[in-house]
């Protein structure tokens, strides 16, 4: 499965937990080198599962939020923590 943004693969592999309808990437398989921690806003620190998104920059261009990986997972979601998910202009296939 990959994950692309702007033409880029920005994760691929065959190593994904699926949960909530979204593939879960390990980190090795991403491109952390293209995220950046994104602020966190009041919403992200009531999440129990201590989310933190990231910004990705492609060929100079940012996208807000595009992935996220749960910092401190609860027991349900324990199966995706430290794992990347990615959203918005990221296809997933």
């Amino acid at each position: 499965m990959q994950a692309t943004l702007s033409g880029h693969v920005i994760a691929d592999s065959s190593d994904i937990v699926e949960s909530g309808g979204y593939a879960y990437f390990p980190a090795g398989a991403t491109r952390l080198e293209w995220l950046a921690k994104a602020p966190k806003t009041a919403s992200d620190l009531e999440c129990p599962h201590g989310v933190q998104f990231y910004d990705a920059t492609i060929d100079g261009q940012r996208h807000e939020r595009a992935a996220w990986s749960y910092e401190r997972p609860q027991p349900k979601m324990q199966a995706v923590g430290g794992r990347f998910g990615f959203w918005k202009d990221v296809k997933v296939a």
